[in-house]
């Protein structure tokens, strides 16, 4: 079994998807847009394991457009081009799907070539990023898309997923696991709001005991201890909490200070800290 067993439990349905209520909630625009099958241009942002990509696959699955994927990190000008062709294609008559992941890794002239693509309709773009689009992503490509903001899922949200990864993984390995008391809930607390990061962890138990050991919370506690730690040195998350420790200082609010200043020192990055007291 080598499929990783965050891909073996990847969501095939809106209703199976945990966490984005503000997204994907009845009544919701995207959902609506998803349900009706008319599908704009689209770019999802938000933190890694928060279901941007598994949104994206559902959506794909459900059109009658010809699908092409493509990784930013990775993808050139002619693999771009290449999507583009399949347009003239049998394959391609009722238009070109392309979902495009870690769009901020595309250079300005790549990201021009898109847009000379996208502007007539016969391709339609679905591109997630981790990082904020409207630095990152060509202003005449935001122009034309609709942003939507995943946000890290929540603990309770977590859990279900956390439950139905065990039951899935005694499944897959023929085993029965012996879970004491809390190690669900301790998964689905310290993760960070990364769902992916919790089914890994869930997989790390499982393959540590073999079955022949009980999962303990102890355990649990060792796979996940720094999960919760969502920084990025050049990222939002750094301005934002540079940001929000200096207005507890002027703000003379000490209990929110250490708090901000212990996640500064926890990542690390001393020297913001002592740059701003």
């Amino acid at each position: 079994m080598n499929t990783p067993l965050a891909d073996a439990l990847r969501p095939k349905t809106l209703d199976e998807v945990v966490g984005q209520p503000h997204l994907l909630g009845e009544g919701m625009v995207l959902r609506r847009l998803i349900e009706s099958g008319q599908i704009p241009n689209l770019i999802f942002y938000g933190p890694s394991g928060v279901g941007k990509t598994t949104v994206a696959r559902i959506i794909a699955a459900s059109t009658g457009k010809l699908l092409r994927r493509l990784n930013g990190t990775t993808c050139s000008t002619a693999d771009l081009k290449e999507v583009f062709e399949a347009r003239d294609t049998l394959a391609g008559r009722n238009g070109i799907l392309l979902y495009l992941d870690e769009i901020q890794y595309l250079n300005k002239k790549q990201q021009q070539t898109l847009l000379e693509f996208i502007e007539d309709g016969s391709v339609t773009l679905i591109a997630s990023t981790t990082e904020n689009p409207y630095f990152y992503v060509y202003g005449a490509i935001l122009s034309r898309c609709t942003v939507f903001e995943f946000r890290p899922v929540e603990p309770q949200e977590i859990r279900r997923a956390v439950d139905r990864a065990f039951a899935q993984a005694s499944a897959l390995y023929e085993t029965r696991y012996l879970l004491e008391d809390g190690v669900a809930d301790a998964i689905a607390s310290s993760c960070g709001g990364d769902v992916r990061k919790a089914l890994n962890a869930v997989e790390a138990l499982c393959a540590a005991s073999g079955g022949d050991h009980p999962i303990t919370l102890d355990a649990a506690r060792q796979v996940s201890q720094r999960s919760a730690m969502r920084y990025d040195r050049d990222g939002d998350a750094h301005y934002d909490i540079l940001s929000a420790f200096q207005k507890s200082l002027r703000g003379s609010d000490e209990n929110a200070a250490l708090h901000y200043l212990a996640r500064l020192l926890e990542a690390g990055d001393l020297l913001s800290a002592c740059r701003r007291l």
